[in-house]
């Protein structure tokens, strides 16, 4: 269909619903979502992957429910729209909150991702080329697997919605990941891996992926810690500090902080899926979420990150907010719809704008609350040597393993892949298999060390899960070097 046609059967449907009672109205098309994915599996081809959609989305808002609907089929967009308004006729019948959308200004603009090179236009041969040679990088006569896979992102979409707002937008993401395996000297598999990250800054295009010094040139590294790993003695069960470096901090956020403020699971709208929150209405503004060092931003303006979008699935401009100041928490993940619910139920205006949260995995879902670019503001406490010298007992930890959370997020249970122990300010050793703990409020409160700018790297998210059915979202978080103090590390036997 060409373009020119569509933007005008995509006005008129607007209209016409709108004209038929309908209290708001908008629309997603997307004339192109693709991805590819490569797997090397010990240098073989383990996979490679396409895949493309396209296709519109249309949300209708009757009398306080929404009705959603969605077609990849090359048919006028007008049957779209009847089917979503008549699901959303259906849904008013039950309807015990009607929802609404307060009155905005129209909202046009265009969103972009920096990119030099796009990475869906590398030919193969370069691609596979590049990661064989990691590869060969990777292999030593320890190292009994390797694994490297890299996941390119496409996406191109337009927005309209009955308040006249027009929108476009092209993303690109690139992730990518490599690890390496063996048995250690009991027989259990150790690994060591290192994911694609950013400095927060740059270009988002196939660039990124071969910038040695944001994952690929980690290969020797890697593969040294892992022949550290496996002669290494276990990590004994105590308390002690812990120090995490972005690898591990990433999790940290996501699970803890992340989740917990996306304001539909507030709601309980999580609850029979994923869980819901500790996190309540009446928290805002009076919660004490962690120490004095704990800032927590929204960071909508990053420029080189997968939570770095522009505007979000209800036409909202990103933005720039905190959600934690000085351990206090004052603000949530939201969205339009979501506020205006919680304002009704809570009486009051809790909330007195979107924080441009509300995002969908692909034009066949309804949009709901997101994590954006949830980071850690950097602190004062130096770099990571200073804190490791400031430390007297206690453990550095990378990259995650396995996770255990709490239903409401309340509590946390996390493996990683490698500790370093710190005795007296300095490393003495390497520990495998190591874990910590806690309760998310108390863990906060015991935050006393947060590493300057130097330290701040975005750890990106490929595959955030939530929703029913199930959407997979990509996230960014910046994160410092942190130091908790007082942490249960270590399996008790």
């Amino acid at each position: 269909m060409k373009k020119e046609r569509l933007i005008k059967e995509i006005n008129s449907g607007i209209e016409r619903i709108m004209a038929e009672g309908a209290d708001f109205c908008d629309a997603r098309y997307y004339t192109e979502d693709s991805s590819e994915t490569l797997t090397l599996y010990d240098g073989n081809l383990e996979s490679n992957e396409t895949t493309f959609e396209s296709g519109l989305g249309v949300r209708v808002l009757y009398k306080g429910a929404w009705g959603f609907a969605a077609s990849s089929r090359e048919v006028a967009p007008a049957v779209t729209f009847k089917n979503a308004f008549s699901n959303a006729k259906t849904a008013s019948r039950l309807v015990t909150v009607p929802l609404k959308m307060d009155l905005n200004p129209p909202v046009r603009g265009k969103y972009f991702s920096p990119v030099v090179e796009d990475p869906l236009n590398i030919p193969l041969e370069a691609k596979l080329a590049f990661l064989e040679d990691l590869d060969k990088k990777l292999q030593g006569t320890h190292i009994e697997h390797r694994i490297i896979e890299i996941n390119l992102q496409r996406m191109h979409n337009f927005y309209w919605n009955s308040e006249g707002s027009f929108i476009e937008r092209k993303l690109i993401n690139c992730f990518a990941g490599s690890t390496v395996m063996a048995l250690d000297s009991d027989g259990k598999m150790q690994m060591r891996s290192k994911v694609l990250h950013t400095p927060g800054h740059g270009t988002r295009g196939w660039e990124m992926v071969t910038k040695p010094e944001l994952w690929s040139g980690r290969a020797e590294g890697i593969k040294e810690e892992l022949a550290r790993l496996l002669e290494a003695p276990e990590l004994d069960f105590g308390k002690r500090s812990v120090i995490l470096l972005p690898g591990q901090g990433m999790l940290q956020v996501h699970e803890t902080i992340g989740h917990p403020l996306e304001l539909d699971r507030i709601l309980g709208y999580e609850l029979s899926y994923a869980g819901g929150s500790f996190v309540r209405l009446e928290s805002i503004g009076q919660l004490r979420y962690g120490s004095e060092k704990l800032n927590v931003s929204a960071y909508g303006s990053i420029a080189n990150s997968p939570g770095s979008f522009g505007f979000d699935d209800e036409g909202t401009p990103e933005r720039d907010y905190l959600l934690i100041d000085k351990g206090i928490l004052v603000n949530c993940l939201t969205s339009r719809a979501m506020i205006s619910e919680v304002n009704q139920v809570a009486g009051r205006q809790v909330f007195d704008q979107s924080g441009g949260a509300s995002r969908s995995t692909a034009f066949y879902r309804a949009p709901i609350d997101r994590m954006t670019n949830v980071s850690i503001l950097p602190g004062n406490d130096g770099n990571l040597d200073r804190i490791i010298s400031a430390t007297e007992d206690g453990l550095v930890l990378d990259n995650p393993k396995s996770w255990s959370i709490g239903s409401n997020r309340e509590h946390f249970h996390f493996s990683c892949e490698i500790a370093w122990e710190v005795k007296d300010g300095r490393i003495t050793r390497v520990l495998k298999n190591p874990t910590y703990q806690g309760h998310t409020l108390e863990f906060y409160a015991n935050l006393n060390a947060v590493g300057d700018s130097s330290t701040w790297v975005v750890e990106q998210v490929p595959n955030c899960g939530k929703g029913e059915p199930n959407q997979l979202m990509e996230i960014g978080h910046g994160v410092p070097v942190l130091r908790f103090e007082n942490v249960i590390t270590g399996e008790r036997v």
